[in-house]
């Protein structure tokens, strides 16, 4: 946010540990993606965030720097990698980019 406090919104992550990468889908137009665009602005290179999953008593969150792709390659990349970790495919939309984070942290309960 503007103000330097987090956005805090539940999202569906993928976990790519071979790259290093976490991944979130979303519209172009969406309040965290034009926060993340705010803050590589103002920080000249990718923005702070982090993303948490929970399963009952299992948990785990994912610190690292974002970067918005919107190149058609990782966007399908993105889709893919969706559907096989929730077992849909979202539906089509001409206006999805990708939350792409490089990993610093991550943490969590097995």
């Amino acid at each position: 946010r503007p103000d330097g406090t987090p956005h805090v919104v539940p999202v569906g992550v993928t976990y790519d540990p071979e790259a290093g990468l976490a991944r979130v889908i979303s519209n172009k137009n969406s309040k965290k993606i034009r926060n993340v665009l705010a803050a590589q602005g103002a920080q000249s290179g990718p923005a702070r965030v982090a993303v948490c999953q929970m399963a009952g008593r299992r948990w785990a969150t994912l610190e690292g720097h974002a970067v918005i792709r919107t190149d058609e390659a990782s966007v399908a990349e993105a889709v893919a990698r969706y559907a096989e970790r929730y077992g849909r495919t979202p539906s089509p939309n001409p206006d999805r980019v990708v939350l792409e984070i490089t990993l610093d942290r991550a943490m969590g309960r097995a």
